[in-house]
C-alpha cells in the first residue's frame, strides 16, 4: 500500500518537472524518495494506510487511491476526515471492489446528493484507444467478475459475494413491493395471502440480544418456493415468540423452524408454552429432522435448528443452489440487499464487517429443511400412502381351502375346518 502510494508521489514529482516555465509556480527545494517540497511550502508525501495515517495534519488535498481496495477505510475516514476541516478537499479513485465497503458507500450517497462528494464515471470506452475490438481482446481471458471491476465500474458484480453476479442480477428482476406492510413495527411484509390448499415453512432466526442484529423470519410457500412474507425488527424475545405463534397459526399452522441459538431457545420454549402444534426438531448429533410427537419420547431430539461450523456452510451451498437454478422466488429488497453484503471472508461466508446476514442465513435454513427433513417427510407420507392404497384396493378372496393359507399348523386348523362343516350338515334337521 505504501508503495502503491509512493509511485503516486513520484508521478506527480514527474508532471511538475515537466511543466513548461509559464505554470510552474514554485520549484522543488527538498526531493525525497516518497515526498518532496517546494520552494513556496507546499509539500506533498505518501502515507501507508495505518491506523494514525493523517492525524494531526492540515490537509489541502487528500487523495485516497485504489479507495475501495483500502481495508477498514470506516475507521481510517474517521481519523482522517478532520484533516479536511480547514477547507481541504478529498478525492477518492478506486476500481469497484464490490458493495458496503466505503468507497461504495460513499459514491452511492453522492450519486443521491446525500454527501459533499460529487461522483465522476470513467468508463473504459473513454479512452480514445479503446473500441469493441480492443474490448474482446483485452476480456477474452477475464472472468465477468473481473471484467465488472476493472472495466465496467459496476458495483454489484465485483466483489467476492457468495452468491455470484449473474445470480445477483436476476435476483434484482424479481424484487417487488409487498401487498401489505403490517406488525407492531410495519416490518412484517406480505406479499401474497395466506391459501388454504398450500402448506408452508416459517424459519425463524432470533437476534442474539446485544442489539447489533435483527430478529428475522421468512415465511415460504412450499408448492412454488415463494417467499411470501418476511419480517426483520428488533423485539423483546417474548413479543416475538407470540407474533411467531400468531402468524404461523394464520398460515395453517406453518412448519416453525427456529434456530436455537441461546436467544432461540428462549423463543422455542414461549412457542411450547402456547403450544404450537407443528414445531421443527432435530436429532442433536446428526441434525436429522424428526416429528414433533417422536421427538416428544426421544432424549437426543431438540426443537429448532442448530448452526454450527458443520451445518453452516452445507445450507449456505444449499441457498446458492436453489438461487443458481432459479427455484427460489426472493421478492424483498432487505434480503437481497444482504445477499450484497454476503460475501467470502477468510474462507466462510459471512456478512461483511458493520453488515448483518440475518435474512440470509433464515433464507438457508429454509432452503435446506426443504430439501432435507420435508422431502424426506413427503417420501414417508408417499410410502405410507401407497401402503394404504394397497391395502384398500386389494380385492384377493381369502379361500380357507387352500393349504398355505393359514399360519402355524395350517393342515390341523384345515381338518378341523373340514370336520366342523361335515357336522354342522350332520345336524341341519335339528334347525329345520
Amino acid at each position: 500500500k505504501f508503495q502503491t502510494a509512493g509511485n503516486l508521489v513520484k508521478k506527480v514529482k514527474s508532471i511538475m518537472k515537466q511543466l513548461p516555465d509559464w505554470i510552474r509556480i514554485a520549484e522543488i527545494s527538498v526531493d525525497n524518495r516518497n515526498s518532496f517540497e517546494l520552494s513556496n511550502g507546499s509539500s506533498i508525501k505518501a502515507a501507508s494506510t495505518s491506523g494514525d495515517a493523517g492525524r494531526s495534519e492540515a490537509l489541502s488535498l487528500l487523495v485516497l487511491d485504489e479507495a475501495a481496495h483500502i481495508e477498514n477505510l470506516d475507521e481510517l475516514w474517521t481519523g482522517l476526515y478532520p484533516t479536511l476541516s480547514t477547507g481541504g478537499r478529498c478525492i477518492a479513485i478506486s476500481t469497484p471492489n464490490g458493495v458496503g465497503n466505503w468507497f461504495h458507500k460513499t459514491c452511492t450517497d453522492a450519486d443521491a446528493a446525500a454527501n459533499n462528494f460529487n461522483l465522476t464515471t470513467l468508463q473504459w470506452d473513454i479512452h480514445p484507444d479503446r473500441d469493441d475490438d480492443w474490448f474482446k481482446k483485452e476480456t477474452k481471458n477475464m472472468s465477468k467478475r473481473q471484467i465488472a471491476q476493472e472495466l465496467m465500474c459496476n458495483f454489484n458484480t465485483s466483489g467476492e459475494t457468495v452468491i455470484e453476479p449473474a445470480c445477483m442480477e436476476w435476483l434484482h428482476t424479481v424484487v417487488k413491493e409487498p401487498k401489505y406492510r403490517t406488525g407492531i413495527d410495519r416490518n412484517f411484509w406480505i406479499w401474497e395471502d395466506y391459501d388454504p390448499s398450500c402448506n408452508y415453512l416459517q424459519v425463524v432466526d432470533v437476534a442474539r440480544g446485544d442489539g447489533a442484529d435483527f430478529s428475522t423470519f421468512h415465511i415460504i410457500k412450499l408448492e412454488t418456493l415463494e417467499v411470501i412474507g418476511e419480517y426483520q425488527g428488533k423485539v423483546t424475545p417474548d413479543l416475538f415468540a407470540k407474533m411467531l405463534n400468531q402468524i404461523g397459526r394464520e398460515f395453517g399452522n406453518a412448519m416453525m423452524v427456529v434456530e436455537n441459538n441461546n436467544i432461540g431457545y428462549t423463543v422455542l420454549d414461549k412457542l411450547a408454552e402456547f403450544g404450537y402444534p407443528n414445531l421443527y426438531y432435530s436429532i442433536k448429533a446428526t441434525h436429522e429432522y424428526i416429528e414433533q410427537h417422536q421427538a416428544e419420547y426421544r432424549t437426543n431430539a431438540v426443537p429448532g435448528f442448530t448452526t454450527s461450523m458443520k451445518t453452516r456452510p452445507l445450507i449456505v451451498a444449499k441457498l446458492e443452489e436453489f438461487i443458481r437454478n432459479k427455484l427460489i422466488r426472493i421478492y424483498s429488497t432487505r434480503t437481497v440487499n444482504e445477499m450484497k453484503t454476503f460475501i467470502w471472508r477468510n474462507g466462510k461466508p459471512q456478512a461483511m464487517k458493520g453488515y448483518n446476514d440475518d435474512l440470509v442465513i433464515a433464507l438457508a435454513i429454509a432452503c435446506w429443511v426443504r430439501d432435507t427433513a420435508i422431502q424426506a417427510n413427503s417420501r414417508d407420507l408417499n410410502y405410507q400412502k401407497a401402503f394404504a392404497d394397497s391395502i384398500i384396493t386389494s380385492n384377493t378372496t381369502f379361500n380357507t381351502r387352500v393349504k398355505g393359507q393359514h399360519g402355524y399348523k395350517r393342515d390341523n386348523i384345515l381338518d378341523k375346518m373340514t370336520e366342523a362343516k361335515d357336522l354342522y350338515k350332520e345336524f341341519m334337521w335339528i334347525i329345520k
